[in-house]
């Protein structure tokens, strides 16, 4: 006898579907979602775009922490205490969100056991991902960094997306990201280029084969 394997939990429906205690948010490109400082008093659920968040030094230095997907939680730190938002939150393209007040997403959080597995897994995999980030920075040259980036980007080893299409994002911010120059990002691009890692057809295209660069002592 078969079973049918249950449909996953549909995160953007189950938000949609609460009364009180949220907004949908349309936001341009370049437009703020919030500032670091800002009370942190809510949390947001980006249904569609994407989301750049920075960080600014006491001395004017601003540093890109993450770029994030559709599918993506912002400002969950709201649910640790913490009072001022640590970040700074910005539309890299035109994007649309769902902000929960801070007291409406502890009780959905409480009522509904697949919201809360699924919220807890994406925590956890931030978790994961901000630590191998540290360890990438600390131990990887640049050049391995942007690699790592890239295939980041283009969700390599995601089921059912071997080689998409990485979204625009310019050389500028890639330099950011890895802690280097454009100089470098535009060399290190010319080099995957060529060895036929990358290739720009449309779009740029992200092979499996750049994984070799990641692998590579």
């Amino acid at each position: 006898m078969s079973s049918t394997k249950p449909a996953p939990f549909n995160v953007k429906k189950f938000l949609s579907q609460i009364n009180g205690g949220k907004t949908s948010l349309t936001v341009r490109k370049k437009q703020m979602i919030f500032a670091q400082g800002d009370p942190a008093d809510a949390v947001f659920y980006l249904q569609a775009g994407q989301v750049r968040l920075t960080v600014l030094s006491e001395q004017g230095k601003e540093a890109i922490i993450a770029l994030l997907e559709a599918g993506a939680f912002l400002g969950e730190g709201a649910l640790t205490g913490q009072q001022r938002c640590m970040s700074t939150a910005r539309a890299e393209v035109d994007s649309t969100l769902i902000r929960i007040d801070k007291q409406e997403m502890i009780r959905v959080l409480q009522d509904e056991p697949s919201f809360s597995t699924v919220f807890l897994e994406y925590v956890l995999a931030r978790n994961v991902r901000i630590q191998e980030d540290l360890v990438d920075q600390l131990f990887n040259s640049s050049e391995k960094r942007l690699a790592r980036i890239l295939l980041l980007l283009a969700n390599f080893g995601k089921e059912g997306k071997p080689e998409p299409v990485v979204a625009q994002v310019s050389q500028e911010v890639l330099a950011e990201m890895i802690g280097t120059t454009r100089s470098r990002v535009s060399f290190f691009m010319n080099k995957f280029r060529k060895l036929g890692f990358i290739e720009y057809n449309g779009g740029l295209h992200v092979h499996s084969s750049l994984l070799n660069i990641v692998l590579h002592d």
